[in-house]
């Protein structure tokens, strides 16, 4: 049985204390008064939808929200954090996955996702291990868009069985 009502009560109880210790002033909480908490509030409700009410379609956005409210805390402090694009896709991954874990869907996806999040946070080191192969490889990455193009029309139009 599903609990429609979750999500929103989540969302106004992490809204309410977020503007509660906003009015507050506490000094220490300052820099958390940004848009990145906003969007980790909607993450933890959709993931709280989705795994205590078995909502498990609500896992994917949950993850995601959560990963960039998270990874937009997380990048300005530490140095060594992943650039954007990467690390926003292996958070579309992670979603995939675990949405994959409760429903039995999604492992294609979260793979195929995987595998382009880690050629992107892992691009020096990728380009480094075809190195003997560099000029197809080259030719490969000048044309990886044309590829993630032509594998999401597939996924788009191609006629399910």
């Amino acid at each position: 049985m599903k609990n429609r009502q979750l999500f929103p009560g989540i969302v106004l109880i992490g809204f309410g204390a977020y503007f509660f210790l906003e009015q507050s002033g506490i000094e220490l909480l300052k820099k958390y008064y940004t848009w990145p908490t906003l969007l980790l509030i909607v993450g933890i409700a959709f993931l709280c939808q989705g795994y205590l009410t078995r909502d498990h379609d609500s896992i994917l956005p949950g993850t995601i929200l959560t990963g960039l409210g998270t990874h937009f805390h997380i990048a300005e402090k530490v140095q060594s954090w992943p650039p954007d694009t990467g690390t926003f896709m292996g958070f579309i991954a992670l979603g995939f996955l675990l949405r994959y874990q409760k429903t039995g869907t999604g492992l294609f996806h979260g793979l195929l996702f995987l595998a382009v999040a880690i050629m992107l946070i892992f691009t020096d080191k990728v380009r480094a291990l075809f190195g003997q192969a560099g000029d197809s490889m080259a030719l490969i990455w000048k044309f990886w868009p044309a590829i993630l193009l032509a594998i999401g029309a597939w996924l788009v139009f191609a006629k399910r069985r």
